[in-house]
């Protein structure tokens, strides 16, 4: 059977003042239609469905239209687990409509799924507290998924009696994984293990957490570790990390699948996927992971020249920028327009100054006696290494001609 393994899709989050819900709605649209041209029989989103525990009503839309596309009118079962960005009363709400069309969502963890079919195209058969197995109409063998959507300290206390995580949340995990796997998950079918956790191999590399992102990881408290997944289990879809990449410590894949557009100028240059499974009982999984292309791509660029800057600009217009400027002076406001206005997508503009001189007798050396705009050109020498340029001087005076007029 094929599976495809997405992440981190944080409907509605935005890059400083910019929307990405339209890149968000065409990467969502080329992730249906891989699901159409591979065949998958089977989907899973491994947490981070939203931004936001209240996201806006356009993404709420989004995310309902995608998963019922994905379902093909549920002849494919689609799960999706909630991650640390979402609500997990959100994602249960609409669980009777969402099972109707062939989704199930998991927002707690520990949670029990009741029994149900869909049409004549699949049904749970078995399910217990972090578990079900799905029976495919087409397929001659169930698949088995173990479940664990993202829990926070009262989460852990309530569902899974954890009261210090740092000394009980691997424990927890390895017993509780342990037994489903000893109880369902035998060669006879498919086994897989989603889930919305920082895991790393014990003893390997930390791994940095997205910019931007709600951490997990706070200390070692929510380290997770691989020697945890059960050995009957043939893969782990893994959601947080917004970079593609296995992890190490297991028999078989352990992988973050990424997030589908880069969210944080950190991810630049990353290439966004998702990952098909190709896999049957008792086998290890074929693995491809699928490059995304669609959204703007995002760029850290630094210059010197506002000429090269803009010819940059203009040769990349469907992208993000964080645009750094080396400069000898404070750049003028008709230099800041002339760089916005070669392009939509800048988000940062960051001067930084390559000639600063004074040395620190002058900068320590104050005269008092002088008139109000020499005291305001000696502060700024001594802050910033150079004398303010007319632009600057001009709107000082502009201040404290408003602040004469008010006084009157």
């Amino acid at each position: 059977m094929k599976i495809l393994h997405t992440a981190d899709w944080h409907l509605g989050k935005r890059l400083d003042f910019v929307s990405r819900l339209e890149e968000q709605k065409e990467v969502l649209d080329e992730i249906c239609q891989i699901s159409e041209q591979q065949e998958v029989d089977l989907i899973l989103v491994a947490g981070d469905l939203f931004d936001a525990f209240n996201p806006p009503v356009e993404a709420t839309e989004l995310l309902y239209q995608t998963l019922k596309r994905l379902t093909a009118n549920g002849k494919r079962p689609v799960l999706a687990i909630a991650g640390n960005h979402d609500s997990p009363d959100r994602v249960d709400s609409v669980d009777p409509l969402a099972k109707a069309c062939g989704i199930i969502f998991i927002g707690y963890p520990n949670v029990k799924i009741q029994p149900f079919a869909v049409e004549d195209h699949f049904e749970i058969t078995k399910s217990d507290q972090g578990f079900l197995e799905i029976q495919l109409a087409h397929i001659p063998y169930p698949v088995r998924l173990l479940t664990t959507p993202y829990a926070n300290e009262i989460r852990l206390k309530h569902f899974m009696g954890i009261e210090d995580k740092s000394n009980e949340l691997n424990q927890w995990i390895n017993t509780h994984w342990s037994k489903l796997a000893d109880n369902y998950c035998d060669d006879k079918g498919v086994n897989i293990l989603t889930a919305h956790l920082y895991m790393m191999e014990r003893g390997g590399e930390i791994l940095d957490e997205p910019e931007g992102e709600k951490p997990i990881k706070i200390g070692n408290a929510d380290i997770t570790y691989t020697d945890s997944i059960p050995a009957a289990i043939q893969y782990t879809a893994l959601g947080h990390l917004h970079r593609y990449q296995h992890i190490a410590g297991h028999c078989s894949p352990v992988v973050y699948s990424s997030a589908p557009l880069a969210y944080s100028f950190a991810e630049a240059g990353q290439s966004k996927k998702v990952v098909l499974i190709e896999i049957e009982p008792g086998e290890t999984p074929q693995i491809t992971p699928i490059s995304l292309t669609k959204g703007r791509r995002l760029h850290r660029k630094k210059f010197q020249s506002i000429d090269d800057a803009v010819s940059w600009l203009h040769e990349h217009p469907n992208t993000l920028v964080e645009l750094t400027m080396q400069t000898d002076t404070y750049l003028s406001s008709l230099e800041l327009k002339r760089l916005h206005e070669a392009h939509d997508g800048i988000i940062h503009v960051i001067p930084v100054l390559t000639s600063v001189h004074g040395d620190a007798e002058s900068k320590a050396t104050v005269k008092l006696d002088q008139d109000i705009h020499s005291l305001f050109a000696d502060y700024f020498r001594s802050k910033y290494g150079q004398d303010p340029n007319e632009e600057i001087n001009a709107l000082f005076k502009e201040v404290m001609t408003q602040n004469k007029d008010i006084e009157g």
